[in-house]
């Protein structure tokens, strides 16, 4: 399970997720977050609350890298495995 809150301003949104980034809730947060990328929105997603993150999860996660989010707060196995992401 995931929760996603959102917070948003005129020209940013801040996604913070709590739970695990797997599974069928990797479909949730790329719908949460689409519309804020196409509206070219300074997006962060936080991931402070995040338990676990599969495969979809962290192929969601460099996707939305590629397209600009900012990501905060992330554990250490997951910084390191979306280092060569922001290089």
């Amino acid at each position: 399970m995931i929760k996603i809150t959102i917070s948003t301003s005129d020209h940013a949104a801040v996604v913070r997720l709590e739970g695990r980034l797997a599974g069928q809730y990797v479909v949730e947060v790329r719908k949460s977050c689409e519309p804020f990328v196409a509206e070219d929105r300074e997006v962060t997603i936080d991931v402070t609350g995040v338990s676990f993150v599969d495969r979809d999860g962290l192929a969601l996660i460099r996707h939305l890298m590629g397209q600009g989010v900012h990501f905060a707060n992330c554990s250490l196995f997951l910084a390191e495995q979306l280092k060569e992401v922001s290089s």
